[in-house]
Protein backbone atom coordinates (compact mmCIF):
# COMPACT_ATOMS: atom_id res chain seq x y z
CA UNK A 1 0.00 0.00 0.00
CA UNK A 2 2.75 2.45 0.65
CA UNK A 3 4.33 1.28 -2.21
CA UNK A 4 2.04 1.68 -4.30
CA UNK A 5 1.60 5.71 -3.19
CA UNK A 6 5.01 5.99 -3.04
CA UNK A 7 5.08 4.63 -7.28
CA UNK A 8 1.79 6.56 -7.79
CA UNK A 9 3.19 9.95 -6.22
CA UNK A 10 6.59 9.36 -8.28
CA UNK A 11 4.12 9.09 -11.51
CA UNK A 12 2.56 12.44 -10.41
CA UNK A 13 5.57 14.36 -9.97
CA UNK A 14 7.31 13.10 -12.90
CA UNK A 15 4.02 13.68 -15.33
CA UNK A 16 3.82 17.02 -13.87
CA UNK A 17 7.78 17.74 -15.12
CA UNK A 18 7.14 16.07 -18.31
CA UNK A 19 3.47 18.29 -18.32
CA UNK A 20 5.38 21.51 -17.61
CA UNK A 21 7.98 20.71 -20.11
CA UNK A 22 5.56 20.07 -23.09
CA UNK A 23 3.77 23.39 -21.69
CA UNK A 24 6.74 25.64 -22.00
CA UNK A 25 7.89 24.33 -25.09
CA UNK A 26 4.26 25.19 -26.83
CA UNK A 27 4.19 28.41 -25.21
CA UNK A 28 7.62 29.32 -26.25
CA UNK A 29 6.93 28.25 -29.73
CA UNK A 30 4.06 31.07 -29.43
CA UNK A 31 5.82 33.58 -28.06
CA UNK A 32 8.48 33.17 -30.83
CA UNK A 33 5.51 33.37 -33.13
CA UNK A 34 4.28 36.35 -31.69
CA UNK A 35 7.38 37.91 -31.77
CA UNK A 36 8.59 37.46 -34.97
CA UNK A 37 4.91 38.84 -36.16
CA UNK A 38 5.43 41.65 -34.03
CA UNK A 39 9.02 42.63 -36.01
CA UNK A 40 7.28 42.03 -39.16
CA UNK A 41 4.63 44.43 -38.21
CA UNK A 42 7.01 47.08 -36.54
CA UNK A 43 9.11 46.60 -39.65
CA UNK A 44 6.23 47.44 -41.50
CA UNK A 45 5.07 50.33 -39.60
CA UNK A 46 8.58 51.90 -39.70
CA UNK A 47 8.91 51.49 -43.56
CA UNK A 48 5.32 53.32 -43.59
CA UNK A 49 6.43 55.93 -41.37
CA UNK A 50 9.52 56.36 -43.09
CA UNK A 51 7.97 57.10 -46.36
CA UNK A 52 5.21 59.64 -44.64
CA UNK A 53 8.25 61.32 -42.96
CA UNK A 54 9.76 61.42 -46.48
CA UNK A 55 7.15 62.78 -48.13
CA UNK A 56 6.15 65.50 -45.21
CA UNK A 57 10.28 66.60 -45.95
CA UNK A 58 9.53 66.76 -49.86
CA UNK A 59 6.18 68.17 -49.45
CA UNK A 60 8.04 71.18 -46.71
CA UNK A 61 10.85 71.14 -49.17
CA UNK A 62 8.62 71.83 -51.67
CA UNK A 63 7.18 74.97 -49.79
CA UNK A 64 10.27 76.24 -48.82
CA UNK A 65 11.26 76.55 -52.13
CA UNK A 66 8.45 78.08 -53.13
CA UNK A 67 8.61 80.52 -50.06
CA UNK A 68 12.40 81.24 -51.22
CA UNK A 69 10.82 81.73 -55.09
CA UNK A 70 8.33 84.52 -53.45
CA UNK A 71 10.68 86.33 -51.25
CA UNK A 72 13.18 86.51 -54.25
CA UNK A 73 10.40 87.41 -56.28
CA UNK A 74 9.35 90.32 -53.73
CA UNK A 75 13.05 91.26 -53.19
CA UNK A 76 13.66 91.66 -56.95
CA UNK A 77 10.56 93.93 -56.91
CA UNK A 78 11.42 96.10 -53.91
CA UNK A 79 14.66 96.71 -55.64
CA UNK A 80 13.30 97.68 -59.36
CA UNK A 81 10.98 100.24 -57.13
CA UNK A 82 14.15 101.45 -55.28
CA UNK A 83 15.60 101.88 -58.59
CA UNK A 84 12.82 103.66 -60.17
CA UNK A 85 12.71 105.79 -57.25
CA UNK A 86 16.56 106.71 -57.21
CA UNK A 87 15.98 107.37 -61.00
CA UNK A 88 12.80 110.07 -59.72
CA UNK A 89 14.73 111.62 -56.71
CA UNK A 90 17.81 112.16 -59.35
CA UNK A 91 15.39 113.61 -62.00
CA UNK A 92 13.58 115.82 -58.91
CA UNK A 93 17.30 117.16 -57.93
CA UNK A 94 18.43 117.95 -61.42
CA UNK A 95 14.78 120.25 -61.72
CA UNK A 96 15.50 121.62 -58.19
CA UNK A 97 18.60 122.72 -59.30
CA UNK A 98 17.36 124.28 -62.56
CA UNK A 99 14.68 126.58 -60.84
CA UNK A 100 17.63 127.27 -58.14
CA UNK A 101 19.44 128.93 -61.44
CA UNK A 102 16.10 130.31 -62.57
CA UNK A 103 15.39 131.42 -59.11
CA UNK A 104 18.64 133.30 -59.14
CA UNK A 105 18.51 134.49 -62.16
CA UNK A 106 14.94 136.04 -61.38
CA UNK A 107 16.49 137.18 -58.31
CA UNK A 108 18.80 139.34 -60.11
CA UNK A 109 16.81 140.51 -62.24
CA UNK A 110 14.89 141.68 -59.76
CA UNK A 111 17.50 143.36 -57.92
CA UNK A 112 17.92 145.41 -61.21
CA UNK A 113 14.60 146.28 -61.40
CA UNK A 114 14.84 147.57 -57.71
CA UNK A 115 17.89 149.36 -58.40
CA UNK A 116 16.22 151.11 -61.51
CA UNK A 117 13.08 151.94 -59.69
CA UNK A 118 14.66 153.37 -56.50
CA UNK A 119 16.22 155.66 -59.17
CA UNK A 120 13.39 156.63 -60.55
CA UNK A 121 11.25 157.34 -57.39
CA UNK A 122 14.19 159.91 -56.54
CA UNK A 123 13.64 161.54 -60.20
CA UNK A 124 9.89 161.06 -59.48
CA UNK A 125 9.97 163.00 -55.72
CA UNK A 126 12.46 165.48 -57.14
CA UNK A 127 9.30 166.04 -59.66
CA UNK A 128 6.87 166.30 -57.20
CA UNK A 129 8.67 168.35 -55.24
CA UNK A 130 9.08 170.77 -58.33
CA UNK A 131 5.43 171.02 -58.71
CA UNK A 132 4.59 171.24 -55.40
CA UNK A 133 6.50 174.57 -55.14
CA UNK A 134 4.93 175.90 -58.31
CA UNK A 135 1.60 174.71 -56.90
CA UNK A 136 2.15 176.71 -54.11
CA UNK A 137 3.50 179.51 -55.87
CA UNK A 138 0.18 180.05 -57.66
CA UNK A 139 -2.30 179.42 -55.20
CA UNK A 140 -0.63 180.81 -52.27
CA UNK A 141 -1.29 178.23 -50.10
CA UNK A 142 1.35 175.55 -48.33
CA UNK A 143 1.39 172.00 -48.82
CA UNK A 144 -0.40 171.07 -45.38
CA UNK A 145 -2.66 173.87 -45.62
CA UNK A 146 -4.38 172.10 -48.81
CA UNK A 147 -4.11 168.82 -47.66
CA UNK A 148 -6.58 169.89 -44.42
CA UNK A 149 -8.97 171.55 -46.91
CA UNK A 150 -9.13 168.29 -49.04
CA UNK A 151 -9.14 166.12 -45.97
CA UNK A 152 -12.17 168.34 -44.66
CA UNK A 153 -14.06 168.58 -47.83
CA UNK A 154 -13.69 164.55 -48.39
CA UNK A 155 -14.73 164.02 -45.29
CA UNK A 156 -18.31 165.90 -45.21
CA UNK A 157 -18.58 164.33 -48.61
CA UNK A 158 -17.85 160.97 -47.05
CA UNK A 159 -20.14 161.43 -44.26
CA UNK A 160 -22.97 163.14 -46.59
CA UNK A 161 -22.24 159.39 -48.45
CA UNK A 162 -22.33 157.40 -45.89
CA UNK A 163 -25.59 159.03 -43.98
CA UNK A 164 -27.46 158.59 -47.23
CA UNK A 165 -25.99 154.88 -47.83
CA UNK A 166 -26.92 153.55 -43.98
CA UNK A 167 -30.54 155.12 -44.42
CA UNK A 168 -30.95 153.20 -47.29
CA UNK A 169 -30.32 150.17 -46.15
CA UNK A 170 -31.92 150.73 -42.68
CA UNK A 171 -35.15 151.31 -44.90
CA UNK A 172 -34.57 148.38 -47.28
CA UNK A 173 -33.83 146.23 -44.42
CA UNK A 174 -36.73 147.35 -42.02
CA UNK A 175 -39.00 146.67 -44.99
CA UNK A 176 -38.07 143.31 -45.67
CA UNK A 177 -37.35 142.84 -42.08
CA UNK A 178 -41.08 143.80 -41.44
CA UNK A 179 -42.61 142.19 -44.26
CA UNK A 180 -40.91 138.80 -43.16
CA UNK A 181 -41.97 139.19 -39.66
CA UNK A 182 -45.26 140.17 -40.67
CA UNK A 183 -46.01 137.36 -42.69
CA UNK A 184 -44.39 134.56 -40.12
CA UNK A 185 -46.41 136.36 -36.98
CA UNK A 186 -49.89 136.25 -39.78
CA UNK A 187 -49.42 132.80 -40.23
CA UNK A 188 -48.86 131.80 -36.58
CA UNK A 189 -51.43 133.85 -35.13
CA UNK A 190 -53.78 132.00 -38.26
CA UNK A 191 -52.79 128.66 -36.72
CA UNK A 192 -53.47 128.80 -32.77
CA UNK A 193 -56.49 128.98 -31.63
CA UNK A 194 -57.23 132.27 -29.04
CA UNK A 195 -60.18 132.72 -25.96
CA UNK A 196 -60.77 136.46 -24.90
CA UNK A 197 -60.35 137.03 -21.50
CA UNK A 198 -63.10 136.04 -18.82
CA UNK A 199 -61.88 135.58 -15.47
CA UNK A 200 -62.27 137.56 -12.75
CA UNK A 201 -62.23 138.49 -8.68
CA UNK A 202 -65.90 136.79 -7.81
CA UNK A 203 -67.73 133.63 -8.46
CA UNK A 204 -71.15 132.78 -8.35
CA UNK A 205 -72.68 130.05 -6.31
CA UNK A 206 -75.82 128.98 -8.00
CA UNK A 207 -78.44 127.93 -5.19
CA UNK A 208 -81.78 126.11 -5.67
CA UNK A 209 -84.16 128.73 -3.64
CA UNK A 210 -83.06 131.03 -1.23
CA UNK A 211 -83.64 128.96 2.23
CA UNK A 212 -80.33 127.67 1.35
CA UNK A 213 -79.10 131.05 1.88
CA UNK A 214 -80.15 131.35 5.94
CA UNK A 215 -78.60 127.73 6.14
CA UNK A 216 -75.36 128.60 4.84
CA UNK A 217 -75.23 131.90 7.42
CA UNK A 218 -76.15 130.19 10.58
CA UNK A 219 -77.59 131.24 13.27
CA UNK A 220 -75.93 134.57 14.38
CA UNK A 221 -73.75 134.22 11.35
CA UNK A 222 -71.21 130.80 12.79
CA UNK A 223 -71.67 129.07 9.27
CA UNK A 224 -70.71 132.06 6.76
CA UNK A 225 -67.69 132.74 9.25
CA UNK A 226 -66.07 129.79 9.69
CA UNK A 227 -66.89 129.03 5.33
CA UNK A 228 -64.68 132.57 5.12
CA UNK A 229 -62.22 131.77 7.43
CA UNK A 230 -61.52 128.13 6.34
CA UNK A 231 -61.07 129.49 3.02
CA UNK A 232 -59.62 132.66 3.25
CA UNK A 233 -62.58 134.06 1.14
CA UNK A 234 -65.30 136.64 1.09
CA UNK A 235 -68.62 135.53 0.91
CA UNK A 236 -71.77 138.12 0.13
CA UNK A 237 -75.27 136.46 0.73
CA UNK A 238 -77.80 139.50 -0.38
CA UNK A 239 -80.80 140.12 -2.03
CA UNK A 240 -79.82 138.46 -5.51
CA UNK A 241 -81.86 135.48 -6.17
CA UNK A 242 -80.89 132.28 -6.31
CA UNK A 243 -76.84 133.17 -5.69
CA UNK A 244 -74.19 133.27 -3.35
CA UNK A 245 -71.20 135.46 -4.48
CA UNK A 246 -68.12 134.75 -3.50
CA UNK A 247 -65.29 136.84 -3.69
CA UNK A 248 -61.53 136.75 -3.51
CA UNK A 249 -58.59 137.55 -5.83
CA UNK A 250 -56.97 133.93 -5.08
CA UNK A 251 -58.69 131.97 -7.77
CA UNK A 252 -57.98 128.63 -5.77
CA UNK A 253 -59.54 129.74 -2.80
CA UNK A 254 -62.70 130.68 -4.86
CA UNK A 255 -62.76 127.44 -6.49
CA UNK A 256 -62.26 126.21 -2.72
CA UNK A 257 -65.05 127.60 -1.37
CA UNK A 258 -67.73 126.92 -4.35
CA UNK A 259 -66.83 123.35 -4.17
CA UNK A 260 -66.99 122.93 -0.35
CA UNK A 261 -70.57 125.13 -0.85
CA UNK A 262 -72.02 122.56 -3.57
CA UNK A 263 -70.94 119.83 -0.85
CA UNK A 264 -72.58 121.07 1.95
CA UNK A 265 -75.43 121.86 0.40
CA UNK A 266 -75.84 118.66 -1.61
CA UNK A 267 -75.42 117.07 2.17
CA UNK A 268 -77.80 119.28 3.93
CA UNK A 269 -75.50 119.48 7.14
CA UNK A 270 -74.20 123.07 7.88
CA UNK A 271 -72.27 123.66 10.43
CA UNK A 272 -68.60 125.04 11.46
CA UNK A 273 -67.49 121.20 12.40
CA UNK A 274 -68.49 119.84 9.17
CA UNK A 275 -67.33 123.34 7.32
CA UNK A 276 -63.82 122.38 8.42
CA UNK A 277 -63.49 119.13 7.68
CA UNK A 278 -65.37 119.18 4.35
CA UNK A 279 -63.16 122.55 2.59
CA UNK A 280 -60.12 120.57 3.61
CA UNK A 281 -61.02 117.11 1.65
CA UNK A 282 -61.68 119.55 -0.61
CA UNK A 283 -58.81 120.60 -0.58
CA UNK A 284 -57.23 117.70 -1.28
CA UNK A 285 -59.33 116.82 -4.43
CA UNK A 286 -58.11 120.17 -5.45
CA UNK A 287 -54.95 119.51 -4.88
CA UNK A 288 -55.36 116.13 -6.84
CA UNK A 289 -56.72 117.69 -10.17
CA UNK A 290 -54.13 120.52 -10.37
CA UNK A 291 -51.86 117.54 -10.84
CA UNK A 292 -54.01 116.30 -12.97
CA UNK A 293 -54.91 119.10 -15.24
CA UNK A 294 -51.09 119.82 -15.52
CA UNK A 295 -50.29 116.18 -16.70
CA UNK A 296 -53.61 116.39 -19.19
CA UNK A 297 -51.81 119.49 -20.42
CA UNK A 298 -48.61 118.17 -20.76
CA UNK A 299 -49.88 115.09 -22.30
CA UNK A 300 -51.93 117.06 -25.27
CA UNK A 301 -49.30 119.66 -26.29
CA UNK A 302 -46.95 116.12 -26.55
CA UNK A 303 -44.02 117.49 -23.39
CA UNK A 304 -42.40 114.53 -21.65
CA UNK A 305 -39.98 114.36 -19.16
CA UNK A 306 -41.26 117.14 -17.07
CA UNK A 307 -40.53 116.82 -13.41
CA UNK A 308 -43.49 116.29 -11.33
CA UNK A 309 -43.37 119.34 -9.77
CA UNK A 310 -42.90 121.10 -12.56
CA UNK A 311 -46.64 119.54 -13.69
CA UNK A 312 -48.12 120.56 -10.16
CA UNK A 313 -47.19 124.30 -10.63
CA UNK A 314 -48.55 124.14 -14.48
CA UNK A 315 -52.06 122.63 -13.31
CA UNK A 316 -51.90 125.50 -10.86
CA UNK A 317 -51.45 128.29 -14.22
CA UNK A 318 -55.57 127.16 -14.06
CA UNK A 319 -56.45 129.08 -11.71
CA UNK A 320 -54.64 132.09 -11.75
CA UNK A 321 -54.88 135.01 -14.41
CA UNK A 322 -53.09 138.20 -15.31
CA UNK A 323 -54.84 140.96 -16.86
CA UNK A 324 -57.99 138.99 -16.82
CA UNK A 325 -56.33 136.60 -19.16
CA UNK A 326 -56.17 132.51 -17.78
CA UNK A 327 -52.76 131.93 -17.27
CA UNK A 328 -52.60 128.56 -18.68
CA UNK A 329 -54.46 129.23 -21.45
CA UNK A 330 -51.97 131.78 -21.89
CA UNK A 331 -48.97 129.51 -21.72
CA UNK A 332 -50.70 127.12 -23.76
CA UNK A 333 -51.47 129.38 -26.47
CA UNK A 334 -47.98 130.54 -26.32
CA UNK A 335 -46.49 127.29 -25.97
CA UNK A 336 -48.40 126.54 -30.09
CA UNK A 337 -47.47 129.64 -30.71
CA UNK A 338 -43.84 129.19 -30.01
CA UNK A 339 -43.98 125.71 -32.00
CA UNK A 340 -45.28 127.24 -34.90
CA UNK A 341 -43.32 130.14 -35.14
CA UNK A 342 -40.08 127.65 -34.77
CA UNK A 343 -40.96 125.29 -37.12
CA UNK A 344 -41.17 127.96 -39.68
CA UNK A 345 -37.78 129.64 -38.68
CA UNK A 346 -36.29 125.94 -39.53
CA UNK A 347 -35.95 125.40 -35.22
CA UNK A 348 -37.02 122.62 -33.16
CA UNK A 349 -40.47 123.18 -32.30
CA UNK A 350 -40.75 120.90 -29.16
CA UNK A 351 -38.32 122.87 -27.69
CA UNK A 352 -40.09 125.79 -28.37
CA UNK A 353 -43.25 124.78 -27.22
CA UNK A 354 -41.55 123.02 -23.80
CA UNK A 355 -39.99 126.84 -23.23
CA UNK A 356 -43.52 128.35 -24.48
CA UNK A 357 -45.49 126.29 -22.17
CA UNK A 358 -43.21 127.31 -18.88
CA UNK A 359 -42.18 130.98 -19.74
CA UNK A 360 -44.92 131.82 -17.26
CA UNK A 361 -44.32 129.24 -14.07
CA UNK A 362 -42.76 132.19 -11.90
CA UNK A 363 -45.55 133.99 -11.40
CA UNK A 364 -47.33 131.09 -9.35
CA UNK A 365 -44.89 130.29 -6.82
CA UNK A 366 -45.62 128.71 -3.53
CA UNK A 367 -43.59 130.68 -1.84
CA UNK A 368 -43.27 134.60 -2.74
CA UNK A 369 -40.01 136.14 -3.79
CA UNK A 370 -38.55 139.07 -4.79
CA UNK A 371 -37.52 138.54 -8.04
CA UNK A 372 -38.75 139.26 -10.84
CA UNK A 373 -41.34 136.53 -12.14
CA UNK A 374 -39.07 135.64 -15.33
CA UNK A 375 -35.79 135.13 -13.35
CA UNK A 376 -37.88 133.44 -10.90
CA UNK A 377 -38.83 130.60 -13.19
CA UNK A 378 -36.05 130.49 -15.04
CA UNK A 379 -34.56 129.34 -11.39
CA UNK A 380 -37.12 127.39 -10.72
CA UNK A 381 -36.54 125.47 -13.73
CA UNK A 382 -32.80 125.41 -13.45
CA UNK A 383 -33.98 123.78 -9.86
CA UNK A 384 -35.98 121.36 -11.58
CA UNK A 385 -33.22 120.04 -14.25
CA UNK A 386 -33.96 121.96 -17.26
CA UNK A 387 -32.05 122.30 -20.05
CA UNK A 388 -29.82 125.49 -20.13
CA UNK A 389 -31.87 126.70 -23.62
CA UNK A 390 -34.93 126.19 -21.71
CA UNK A 391 -33.97 128.33 -18.64
CA UNK A 392 -32.65 130.95 -20.67
CA UNK A 393 -35.64 131.49 -22.86
CA UNK A 394 -37.40 131.39 -20.06
CA UNK A 395 -35.72 134.26 -18.42
CA UNK A 396 -35.27 136.34 -20.81
CA UNK A 397 -38.40 136.89 -22.49
CA UNK A 398 -38.75 140.48 -20.58
CA UNK A 399 -35.08 141.13 -21.28
CA UNK A 400 -33.99 140.84 -17.38
CA UNK A 401 -31.54 138.07 -18.83
CA UNK A 402 -29.10 138.09 -21.78
CA UNK A 403 -30.60 136.12 -24.88
CA UNK A 404 -28.55 133.13 -26.02
CA UNK A 405 -29.94 131.27 -27.49
CA UNK A 406 -32.71 131.53 -31.15
CA UNK A 407 -35.84 130.23 -28.11
CA UNK A 408 -35.17 132.82 -26.53
CA UNK A 409 -36.65 136.13 -28.92
CA UNK A 410 -39.13 133.48 -30.27
CA UNK A 411 -40.80 132.91 -26.43
CA UNK A 412 -40.58 136.51 -25.76
CA UNK A 413 -42.39 137.36 -29.26
CA UNK A 414 -44.97 134.90 -28.93
CA UNK A 415 -45.65 135.86 -25.12
CA UNK A 416 -46.46 139.19 -26.61
CA UNK A 417 -48.54 138.22 -28.99
CA UNK A 418 -50.73 136.23 -26.59
CA UNK A 419 -50.99 138.92 -24.27
CA UNK A 420 -50.93 141.56 -27.16
CA UNK A 421 -53.88 140.09 -28.97
CA UNK A 422 -57.21 142.56 -28.59
CA UNK A 423 -59.55 140.44 -26.61
CA UNK A 424 -56.46 138.45 -24.64
CA UNK A 425 -56.43 140.84 -21.19
CA UNK A 426 -58.52 143.56 -19.71
CA UNK A 427 -57.33 146.38 -17.67
CA UNK A 428 -58.53 148.76 -15.34
CA UNK A 429 -59.45 151.75 -16.52
CA UNK A 430 -57.48 153.97 -13.91
CA UNK A 431 -54.34 152.10 -14.85
CA UNK A 432 -54.85 152.16 -18.43
CA UNK A 433 -55.16 156.34 -18.40
CA UNK A 434 -52.11 156.37 -15.57
CA UNK A 435 -50.24 154.47 -18.22
CA UNK A 436 -51.26 156.14 -21.40
CA UNK A 437 -50.18 159.68 -19.35
CA UNK A 438 -47.32 158.44 -18.43
CA UNK A 439 -45.99 157.51 -22.02
CA UNK A 440 -46.91 161.20 -23.33
CA UNK A 441 -44.78 161.87 -19.88
CA UNK A 442 -41.91 160.23 -21.02
CA UNK A 443 -42.03 161.32 -24.45
CA UNK A 444 -42.76 165.12 -23.25
CA UNK A 445 -39.23 164.87 -20.93
CA UNK A 446 -37.40 165.38 -23.77
CA UNK A 447 -35.96 168.61 -25.85
CA UNK A 448 -37.53 169.97 -28.90
CA UNK A 449 -41.02 167.37 -28.33
CA UNK A 450 -44.12 169.87 -29.23
CA UNK A 451 -46.86 167.34 -28.56
CA UNK A 452 -47.23 163.88 -27.72
CA UNK A 453 -50.46 161.28 -28.53
CA UNK A 454 -50.65 158.03 -26.90
CA UNK A 455 -53.14 156.22 -29.52
CA UNK A 456 -54.40 152.42 -30.27
CA UNK A 457 -55.14 151.97 -26.29
CA UNK A 458 -51.22 152.34 -25.70
CA UNK A 459 -50.14 150.46 -28.58
CA UNK A 460 -48.28 153.39 -30.18
CA UNK A 461 -47.10 157.08 -29.12
CA UNK A 462 -47.36 159.51 -31.75
CA UNK A 463 -44.52 162.24 -30.69
CA UNK A 464 -44.34 165.60 -33.04
CA UNK A 465 -41.25 167.36 -32.87
CA UNK A 466 -40.38 171.06 -34.26
CA UNK A 467 -38.78 171.31 -37.66
CA UNK A 468 -36.16 174.17 -36.16
CA UNK A 469 -35.16 171.98 -33.15
CA UNK A 470 -34.32 168.56 -34.49
CA UNK A 471 -33.02 167.82 -37.87
CA UNK A 472 -34.33 164.18 -39.24
CA UNK A 473 -31.25 162.28 -37.80
CA UNK A 474 -31.86 163.62 -34.77
CA UNK A 475 -35.70 162.23 -35.06
CA UNK A 476 -34.34 158.91 -35.85
CA UNK A 477 -32.15 158.70 -32.70
CA UNK A 478 -35.24 160.11 -30.57
CA UNK A 479 -37.45 157.53 -31.12
CA UNK A 480 -34.85 154.66 -30.04
CA UNK A 481 -33.77 157.11 -26.86
CA UNK A 482 -37.39 157.04 -26.15
CA UNK A 483 -38.14 153.26 -26.68
CA UNK A 484 -35.31 152.55 -24.24
CA UNK A 485 -36.61 154.67 -21.45
CA UNK A 486 -40.45 153.07 -21.74
CA UNK A 487 -39.14 150.12 -22.00
CA UNK A 488 -37.13 150.56 -18.56
CA UNK A 489 -39.01 152.30 -16.90
CA UNK A 490 -42.46 150.98 -17.63
CA UNK A 491 -44.84 148.16 -17.30
CA UNK A 492 -47.21 146.98 -20.06
CA UNK A 493 -48.83 144.38 -22.07
CA UNK A 494 -47.17 143.70 -25.34
CA UNK A 495 -45.45 146.29 -27.30
CA UNK A 496 -45.50 150.27 -28.10
CA UNK A 497 -44.87 151.49 -31.27
CA UNK A 498 -42.82 154.90 -31.25
CA UNK A 499 -43.49 157.51 -33.88
CA UNK A 500 -41.76 160.67 -34.15
CA UNK A 501 -43.13 163.07 -36.84
CA UNK A 502 -40.82 166.11 -37.82
CA UNK A 503 -43.28 168.49 -39.20
CA UNK A 504 -42.96 172.13 -41.47
CA UNK A 505 -45.81 174.72 -41.10
CA UNK A 506 -46.10 178.20 -42.33
CA UNK A 507 -48.74 179.94 -40.99
CA UNK A 508 -50.26 183.64 -43.06
CA UNK A 509 -52.88 185.50 -42.11
CA UNK A 510 -55.19 187.43 -45.31
CA UNK A 511 -56.41 190.71 -43.57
Amino acid sequence: MVLTLIIAAVALIVGGICGYAVFRHVIKGKYNEIVAAAEKEAEVVKKKKLLEVEEKFLNKKSELQKEVQQRNQQFQQNENKLKQREISLNQRHEEMGRRKNELDNQQQRIDNEKKLLAVKQEELEKMQLREREKLEELSGLSAEEARTRLVESLKDEARTNAQAYINEIMDEAKLNANAQAKKIVIQTIQRVATETAVENSVSVFHIDNDDVKGRVIGREGRNIRALEAACGVEIVVDDTPEAIVISGFDPVRRETCRLALHQLVADGRIHPARIEEVVNKVKKQLDNEIIETGKRTAIDLGIHGLHPELVRIIGKMKYRSSYGQNLLQHARETANLCAVMAAELGLNPKKAKRAGLLHDIGKVPDEESEMPHALYGAKIAEMYKEKPDICNAIGAHHDEMEMQTLLAPIVQVCDAISGARPGARREIVEAYIKRLNDLEAIAMSYPGVTKTYAIQAGRELRVIVGADKMSDAETEALSGEIATKIQNEMTYPGQVKITVIRETRSVAYAK
